[in-house]
């Protein structure tokens, strides 16, 4: 005799839920937006980055008479990583000397252009030596920039 009143699931009703729970995982990941995620994540690292160096090159300022570091020029620059070689780069080893300022000069974190001697920032004086940092490869539109 057989029993009529066997319990389980159909293979189509395991289907069904396995079909709303992958679309319902898809539009939550749309939600999240994860390279939105990783590019705000990023650009707030520039942003920590550029105050961190504007920081140093004024903290040696402070420390001679108000004397900027001699490599810093009017017009936009890279900020070089190394404390040789640097080639047409900015070399800012004065305010890595005996890790004062700067232990090291932190690099873009999504690397790019930044190279073993690039950081990917840039760095500029004006007429009236005010300092500006620029992080050359903020993402989604951003303008990451200080000036002090």
């Amino acid at each position: 005799m057989k029993n009529k009143n066997l319990q389980g699931f159909t293979l189509l009703e395991i289907l069904l839920v396995v079909a709303a729970i992958g679309i319902l995982a898809g539009i939550v990941i749309l939600a999240i937006n994860p390279s939105k995620q990783l590019g705000d994540t990023r650009n707030a690292q520039r942003k920590a980055d550029v105050n961190t160096i504007l920081n140093a090159v004024y903290q040696y300022s402070i420390d001679n008479n108000g004397t900027l570091p001699p490599a810093i020029t009017s017009s936009s620059t890279e900020i070089c990583r190394a404390t040789s070689s640097c080639g047409a780069l900015v070399n800012l080893d004065v305010v890595l000397l005996s890790e004062k300022y700067l232990t090291a000069i932190p690099q873009d974190p999504k690397g790019g252009v930044a190279t073993a001697t690039s950081s990917g920032y840039s760095i500029s004086k004006n007429v009236n030596n005010r300092v500006t940092i620029t992080a050359s490869q903020a993402e989604q539109g951003v303008t990451i920039t200080a000036t002090r």
